[in-house]
């Protein structure tokens, strides 16, 4: 007897980041978003990490559909992949669907075995200046 995958797991499962218009792409302005649930696998142990991922970014054309970024996030609760490829991954994505002018994305992982990872990705677009 076969199970029904339940709604979210097939939500999640079929997830992909969604652009949306910006209403406001004339003018610099910051998004900051924080996923503190963020869970994926070690590759080398299959053991979970746990991390609070933040991204940062000034839109261009398009900003990211939160729903549409959660669904995405929970996407790697099942997979195996470092702290780093996870991170620029993140970032990968999010640069190709939305193409903002300037985005960091922020990977802070619990500790494990007395070792704490912070990994920082950041892009910004061909001949745009962010002031600071």
């Amino acid at each position: 007897m076969s199970q029904k995958k339940k709604k979210g797991t097939k939500e999640i499962e079929e997830a992909e980041l969604i652009p949306i218009k910006n209403k406001y792409p004339d003018r610099d302005y910051r998004i900051d978003i924080e996923l503190p649930e963020f869970t994926c696998l070690c590759p080398v142990t299959g053991y979970p990490d746990f991390a609070v991922i933040n991204v940062h970014y000034i839109p261009d054309k398009y900003v990211v559909e939160l729903k549409s970024l959660k669904l995405y996030i929970n996407k790697f609760r099942n997979q195996g992949m470092y702290h780093e490829a996870t991170v620029n991954k993140i970032m990968d994505d999010i640069v190709e669907k939305i193409d903002p002018r300037w985005i960091k994305v922020v990977g802070d992982f619990n500790r494990r075995g007395n070792v704490k990872t912070i990994v920082t990705a950041e892009h910004t677009q061909k001949n745009y200046q962010k002031e600071e």
